[in-house]
């Protein structure tokens, strides 16, 4: 049974995005180990980008400064 936790930054992505997600990590099981998609769970958890950090800094600041 395997369980797919995804984290993105919170920025708007679409529901046809996450849903394009799920079922390419649930294929990618499939293809790779031989998962039944059946007991595959995958999970996105969105972050907000101000609690996210890269190097000391949020991505907030980060994207702020163009990086």
């Amino acid at each position: 049974m395997p369980y797919v936790n995804i984290k993105i930054t919170r920025e708007g992505d679409t529901p046809e995005q996450k849903k394009q997600l799920i079922a390419g990590a649930t294929r990618l099981l499939q293809e790779v180990l031989g998962k039944n998609p059946q007991t595959t769970f995958v999970i996105i958890e969105e972050v907000d980008t101000d609690n996210w950090g890269i190097a000391g800094e949020t991505v907030t600041e980060r994207r702020k400064k163009g990086m």
